[in-house]
């Protein structure tokens, strides 16, 4: 009788552990529609799937999210662990998703103008900042014409909104919308249809997956409003880098980097897709959080919405595999519509491997630096003056006492925390009247100085570390500041150790121009190689993403600190975030003079004509002072002005794609397109690089070029190349004989391992780097090449 009581016990074990199981947010990805329901059969399909793994068709619906109906085939539900593993066993599912957080971090009165594309001959507001009106400049003003500056193109922006006052999205004298929109404005907190225009064409908000993932929205908690509005400023800072407005007369605090801010189309049409939100209760220092199931749901109705480039500053510190990547599966969707999708490449650098966005599909963007730099000085009491990085006006009226962080830090600090300025760790009775000279490593540099200003110091050193190196990053801080590199830092210490009464005078910042050398590779800016697939190179280029002014949020501080009480309608920031977008701006000019030209086409054209130098004429550089690679510059520095003729491109349809895909896992998404029996190896994509991993021996490598050179259709070009070290690299043919616009041509690159050289242990799977090229009379179509031998 004991005995059998125990049968019905068994029987629930299994049922209980079911219901104890956490339940999360999963994307269920069928991948391509096969166009045979309508929109509301779309989604009472995705519910049977759901109430095949629910216990009523009550909790199927109420566990639904998202029915991604538009492109992409797929929902966002809230499963079990084990209702998840149940659908992705079905033959139909390409993949299941776990819902993965994206934070992104900080991933232009200037910019602009220093890759060329400057809108006026003269400003006699601000001459200083204004280069000689050359060749380079009439160019630029000829392809802004020529783009009639983005005109009719739509720039769709994921992230985390959009403070619709600014007056780089004002919409005076534009036309009216383009008619192939069909998008929404839609409303919420804060934000009603008015706040539409002729500028920002569209706005929407995502946020279920965000508040499944942290609770319901509340407004004090989240420092946000549910709507589309940005109180961040991180999405109105992306938005105008892009497409904004010109603005005359636009400065950050202090009037920093004063002058005429305007993104790269200007008159190109901005779609908003706030998808990115405040974590509750926490400082914004650290950036927003952007959840996968909301992105997802913001691309399908970018593409829906009829946008021609799709910008996303956001990305992972540690790459997904594509078939679990939201932005990489809803980017390959936007790019069969020959929509162009720009992602940043993050800010995990300058460790290798660190880079976000590698799908072959995304343009990803790395961040370089302009010639526009923050100069202030320091003066220490023995005479030592040096130049230093800063952005606060604030003024010291005279030399104090200098004191090192260490040494007046209270009594229980971690050892390796001394000299950081963490909340509370100095003795004001030490700092008092002091200027005080911290380290970076934990806490953010802005909290250093508010720790400096609480315990009374007037003034603060902030040093780099060694694996920050001389690039400093400028910020708007409490006390009068001064950001010096680690071989600065080692004096001031020796200068303390030494001298009985160490003393210190820190002049505030000015604008300077023509800094030199510019471009410089950024440290933070994320390195290849590819570590999901090291046959495709990444990144594919670099953009200016450091110091960068652009609009900002009337709701948020300039150094996103709830202390910040001070207001700023323009502010400098850094990051891949800053560089995605200005190539997003290039891409729309691109499109309006070239419509029909292909997301493949575009991105070839930015890289086969990159900058490779700097304004010296010397190889660009990275911040060990060395020629930059590929895996950290791409193939350059983007130039749009000379993108917009290229000569040749390296095109890829949507099909060859799928069959990349089947080369990296990421197969049947298309129902009319099966992997083939024989999968082609991934280097073979026709991409406008070259990567092999673990060379041993020959390697034959397969492109095809298409020509879209302007003037003459008949043309000719010579094949030239710079091998890597150990590596011969030749091209059949040799020479390309084209005879009309339009007109394609196979080669082969057969690259070589040189039998003849001796490697050490070290060597081995070490990359080494060079390019190859095509040339006419007027084209050089450069590509970068990256092995490494076995």
């Amino acid at each position: 009788m004991k005995l059998t009581s125990l049968f019905p016990l068994l029987f629930l074990i299994p049922l209980l552990a079911s219901c104890a199981e956490k339940k999360q947010v999963y994307i269920v990805y069928f991948g391509e529609h096969k166009g045979d329901k309508a929109l509301h059969e779309i989604e009472e399909h995705h519910h049977s799937y759901l109430q095949s793994v629910k216990e009523t068709e009550e909790e199927a619906r109420a566990s639904l999210l998202y029915s991604y109906k538009h492109s992409i085939n797929g929902f966002a539900a809230e499963l079990t662990p084990n209702e998840a593993s149940r659908l992705e066993k079905l033959e139909e599912v390409v993949s299941v998703i776990e819902s993965h957080p994206r934070k992104y971090e900080t991933h232009t009165t200037r910019s602009w103008e220093f890759v060329g594309l400057d809108e006026e001959e003269t400003d006699s507001d601000f001459p200083s900042q204004k280069y000689e009106v050359d060749d380079r400049f009439r160019v630029g003003r000829t392809f802004l014409r020529k783009a009639k500056h983005g005109d009719g193109i739509i720039v769709g922006v994921i992230d985390s909104g959009v403070w619709p006052e600014s007056r780089s999205f004002s919409d005076k004298g534009m036309g009216p919308i383009p008619k192939s929109w069909k998008g929404i404005c839609q409303t919420g907190v804060a934000f009603n249809s008015s706040h539409c225009n002729r500028k920002i064409i569209g706005a929407r908000y995502y946020v279920k997956g965000y508040e499944r993932a942290y609770g319901s929205f509340n407004v004090t908690a989240n420092k946000d409003n549910l709507s589309p509005r940005d109180l961040d400023g991180h999405g109105s800072h992306t938005a105008s880098t892009a497409v904004g407005r010109r603005v005359i007369g636009a400065s950050a605090l202090g009037g920093f980097a004063k002058g005429s801010a305007s993104g790269g189309a200007p008159l190109a049409r901005l779609a908003i897709y706030k998808a990115c939100w405040a974590i509750p209760n926490e400082e914004k220092v650290g950036g927003n959080t952007c959840l996968e199931e909301d992105m997802l749901a913001a691309i399908d109705d970018a593409i829906a919405d009829g946008v021609h480039v799709i910008s996303i500053s956001i990305g992972t510190s540690s790459p997904l595999p594509f078939s679990k990547d939201g932005i990489a599966i809803g980017a390959l969707h936007a790019m069969k519509r020959n929509i162009v999708v720009v992602a940043s490449a993050g800010n995990s650098g300058p460790k290798p491997g660190t880079l976000s966005n590698p799908a072959p599909w995304i343009i990803t963007v790395g961040a370089s630096t302009l010639d526009r730099a923050f100069v202030g000085g320091l003066v220490l009491g023995n005479g030592y003056t040096i130049k230093t990085e800063s952005i606060t006006a604030l003024k010291m009226d005279k030399f104090a006492p200098l004191v090192y962080a260490a040494n007046v830090v209270v009594p229980g600090i971690a050892l390796n925390n001394t000299s950081q300025c963490l909340p509370n760790s100095l003795i004001p009775e030490l700092v008092k009247g002091k200027v005080v000279l911290c380290l970076r490593g934990a806490g953010s540099r802005v909290g250093k100085g508010i720790e400096v200003k609480r315990a009374g110091g007037v003034g603060m050193i902030l040093g780099n570390s060694l694996a920050n190196g001389d690039q400093v990053t400028s910020d708007f801080h409490f006390v009068a500041t001064a950001l010096v590199t680690p071989a600065v830092v080692e004096k001031i210490l020796n200068y303390i150790k030494t001298d009985k009464k160490p003393m210190a005078f820190i002049k505030p910042g000015e604008t300077v121009y023509k800094h030199q050398p510019a471009p410089l590779v950024t440290v933070f800016s994320s390195r290849g190689p590819n570590v999901l697939d090291p046959n495709i190179l990444k990144p594919d280029i670099t953009a200016p993403g450091m110091n960068i002014l652009a609009a900002w949020s009337g709701a948020d501080a300039p150094t996103k600190m709830s202390i910040d009480t001070r207001v700023a309608d323009y502010n400098i920031v850094s990051g891949t975030s800053m560089s995605c977008p200005h190539v997003s701006g290039a891409i729309a000019l691109l499109k309006a003079i070239h419509p029909k030209w292909s997301s493949a086409a575009i991105r070839s054209a930015l890289m086969t004509t990159a900058w490779m130098t700097n304004d010296e004429k010397k190889p660009i550089q990275d911040t060990n002072g060395l020629p930059a690679s590929p895996f950290a510059l791409g193939s350059g520095h983007f130039r749009p002005t000379k993108a917009a003729d290229p000569g040749l491109v390296y095109d890829a349809s949507y099909r060859s794609y799928l069959l990349y895909g089947c080369s990296v896992g990421l197969t049947n998404i298309d129902p009319t397109f099966k992997c083939p029996t024989k999968i082609p190896p991934g280097y073979n994509l026709n991409y406008p690089s070259i990567a092999i991993p673990n060379l041993n021996g020959t390697v034959i490598v397969k492109r095809i070029v298409t020509n879209v050179g302007s003037g003459n259709s008949t043309s000719t070009y010579l094949f030239n190349a710079k091998p890597p070290s150990g590596v011969s690299v030749k091209a059949v043919p040799n020479v390309l004989f084209f005879n009309r616009i339009g007109e394609k041509k196979g080669f082969q690159i057969v690259v070589k391992a040189r039998k003849h050289k001796v490697m050490n242990a070290t060597e081995k799977g070490q990359y080494q780097f060079g390019w190859f090229s095509w040339t006419d009379r007027d084209h050089v179509v450069r590509s970068p090449i990256a092995i490494s031998l076995a």
